[in-house]
């Protein structure tokens, strides 16, 4: 089941084309990575998934059905990049103040807290005011007002910024958990190796339009090179092969690149019969921050890769 479906969508601000004609579908239990360089209209898409903003053109599919922000907005929890706390409140009235909003009654919400202070390691926090907390220990209050009233659909904007490597594990640790029970996550970030870690599916966009949709493996498959890694006990002293081009060497490793018409036993033989021992042979794939270089650099002809699947 697809828990979200965008058609068509446009938004447009004077004569600025914020969103352009995207469309894209997100499955029931997806992490959905949406990337795009600043100015992207990744922000106007997400405030048009969450009801801030309302579409120029095109629809939107919550659940099956045509989202209506009014009564839908229960189904979805969003932590902006932005923070929009009250500094001046204790971070547990605020938790409480903020669940009650979602709908939740004061008892349910006040289980639900308790439950979610204990897993991210914030009891002792009940009495703070927001504006005695360092940035991570926001982040951390941010992301459990945003799920405690356990929405459908999450859209996480930048969610590590400003956390410590444990912390950051332990928000990973959670986003896992809750897409494994069901939960639809969009993760928004600037940071690739995340994405690569933590999404099964990505879609990029740049100057309002999509140019890319699939899978991360699917993505990372297609704009392979025919690059590959080789680790030799003893490595003659002159290589010449047409079946491949040595593209880097370094003390360990041979990085080449096999020749159109040969496949990786000609590279394999080649070194073989040379009398060389083999210590490794591996792919190399590109990571997907140079497939986005790549892209956002080249995207007036990259619409060919808006839809790339395993």
């Amino acid at each position: 089941m697809n828990i979200l479906e965008l058609r068509n969508l446009k938004k447009y601000f004077a004569t600025q084309k914020a969103v352009d004609d995207i469309s894209m579908t997100i499955p029931k239990g997806n992490i959905f990575g949406l990337l795009g360089p600043n100015g992207a209209g990744k922000t106007t898409l997400i405030r048009m998934i969450t009801g801030i903003f309302y579409p120029d053109a095109g629809e939107i599919l919550l659940k099956g059905k045509k989202f209506d922000p009014e009564n839908d907005a229960k189904y979805i929890g969003y932590m902006p990049e932005e923070r929009g706390l009250y500094k001046k409140m204790k971070i547990g009235e605020q938790a409480l103040y903020l669940a009650q909003l979602k709908g939740l009654s004061k008892a349910d919400a006040m289980l639900k807290i308790k439950y979610w202070f204990k897993r991210l390691e914030m009891e002792s926090w009940w009495n703070k005011k927001v504006e005695d907390l360092s940035k991570g220990m926001g982040q951390k209050l941010q992301f459990v007002i945003t799920v405690l009233h356990e929405p459908d659909l999450i859209i996480l904007d930048e969610p590590f910024s400003g956390l410590d490597p444990i912390n950051a594990n332990l928000i990973k640790d959670e986003i896992f958990r809750l897409s494994q029970n069901g939960t639809t996550i969009i993760f928004s970030t600037h940071r690739m190796e995340q994405v690569e870690e933590i999404c099964n599916h990505i879609a990029l966009v740049n100057k309002g339009t999509k140019i890319l949709d699939g899978t991360v493996e699917g993505v990372k498959q297609h704009f392979k090179e025919n690059l590959f890694g080789i680790q030799l006990d003893n490595a003659p002293a002159i290589i010449h092969c047409p079946a491949f081009d040595i593209i880097g060497t370094n003390i360990q490793e041979l990085t080449v690149k096999i020749n159109e018409g040969y496949k990786a036993n000609d590279v394999l033989g080649y070194f073989m019969n040379q009398g060389c021992g083999i210590v490794s042979f591996k792919e190399i794939l590109p990571s997907l921050n140079d497939i986005f270089i790549k892209l956002v650099e080249g995207t007036p002809t990259a619409r060919q890769f808006q839809n790339i699947t395993t």
